[in-house]
């Protein structure tokens, strides 16, 4: 199938995760995304590692966000690297960046410059805390905004248990989530261009702003009670049986979800006296009577291994299952099934293993025909077949570094 954004050019002038993971999405969507990359150090994240791939020194995390995108190095501290990204522009769709507030400015590359040069452009800015207010300055990292956000508020055990305290997500939620906010965003502009002939458009994407939104049902506990949310473990604020809980062998993970299914675990579970106390019939009693009833739970559990009551409870269709490391999910035959595990080819018969990205399209997965680039590895195509710049005047900006 033809891809929904082929014919689309992204200038992406991001770094590290929020911007690529939005970038690389619009590149398995079939946009051709051009990255641009300091000539000598590149993305950050190249060098943030071990891991990294041995014949080539590129690291895992570089790898996991960068996709179909063509890398072109230029300096853009530079007044001649400048002009080369002020005609890219000109050239592009989009323009994707996460540069300090103001940081493009003084290179004549911020929304205002660069309308000036592409009146149709959609420039999509990802910062820590948005273009305007008191931290707009400020820089900001994930982990930051998880702490700042509230997030690690209520990630990790009750401060009153052994081991308790603040404990952040184990991938970079906030960035992960920016990036998909970044490329709705920019999918809505260019549809909004397409219908009614939008003109330049500026996004700004703030962490904060998003890791406040993506609090969800957690915020408006708060907004609707007045009572702020607390760190609870593996239990849910809303819902009870809704955790991780200890079997004779092992940990499985019971997700009641309805009343229904909280009576088809105590079938299971020979536990009719939960039911005959009329005590724990809603998901309301439940969460009202959680202390009462978690104990009682635990004990249950851990009456049998845990293969009993996944394949027990299977059955009965109460959801449950494993927590896996994540070599078991690779293993898993379900993940297997889904394609998940991406493998590229690359030059010289060598191979990458990617992680493929979850949209199906009319059963085909939505990933881009080629895997991440070496640094610089498009620098002379793209500037000569889209500028039309001769090999002289490259083979000059490459002595002078401006370019790789």
């Amino acid at each position: 199938m033809t891809k929904p954004l082929t014919g689309i050019r992204v200038l992406d002038l991001s770094r590290i995760l929020a911007g690529p993971w939005c970038s690389q999405h619009l590149a398995d969507m079939g946009a051709e995304v051009i990255k641009i990359e300091h000539p000598q150090r590149g993305d950050d994240t190249r060098g943030w590692g071990p891991p990294f791939i041995e014949d080539t020194g590129e690291s895992a995390y570089f790898l996991c966000a960068n996709r179909g995108k063509k890398s072109v190095a230029i300096d853009i501290a530079s007044s001649e690297g400048q002009a080369l990204i002020r005609k890219l522009a000109a050239e592009s769709d989009v323009v994707l960046e996460n540069f300090k507030v103001g940081g493009l400015a003084k290179y004549g590359l911020d929304f205002d410059s660069l309308k000036q040069v592409n009146p149709d452009i959609i420039y999509c800015s990802i910062t820590g805390f948005g273009q305007s207010g008191p931290y707009a300055p400020r820089t900001g990292y994930d982990f930051l905004i998880q702490g700042m956000g509230g997030l690690m508020g209520i990630t990790g055990k009750a401060d009153s248990e052994v081991g308790g305290g603040p404990v952040k997500t184990g991938v970079a939620v906030t960035d992960l989530f920016t990036g998909m906010y970044a490329a709705s965003s920019v999918l809505s502009a260019l549809l909004d261009r397409e219908r009614n002939g939008a003109k330049a458009v500026h996004i700004d994407l703030s962490l904060l702003d998003v890791q406040v939104a993506t609090l969800a049902n957690q915020a408006l506990n708060y907004l609707t009670s007045g009572v702020s949310p607390t760190r609870l473990g593996n239990s849910h604020p809303n819902i009870v049986p809704y955790q991780a809980f200890a079997t004779a062998d092992g940990h499985i993970i019971l997700a009641v979800g309805n009343d229904s299914q909280f009576e088809k675990f105590c079938d299971v579970a020979n536990a009719s006296e939960l039911l005959a106390s009329g005590l724990y019939t809603t998901n309301r009693q439940r969460v009202e009577q959680r202390a009462q009833l978690v104990p009682l739970l635990e004990a249950i559990v851990r009456q049998q291994p845990s293969e009993f009551w996944l394949s027990e409870l299977k059955k009965a269709g109460v959801p449950c299952g494993p927590i896996n490391s994540i070599e078991q999910v690779f293993d898993d035959p379900q993940v297997k099934h889904r394609g998940t595990q991406l493998t590229m080819e690359r030059g010289q018969a060598s191979s990458i293993d990617l992680v493929s990205n979850p949209v199906r399209m009319n059963e085909q997965a939505m990933n881009a025909d080629s895997a991440p680039p070496q640094l610089g590895e498009h620098t002379r195509d793209v500037l000569s077949e889209l500028l039309h710049e001769d090999p002289q005047t490259l083979d000059a900006l490459r002595d002078k570094g401006v370019i790789r």
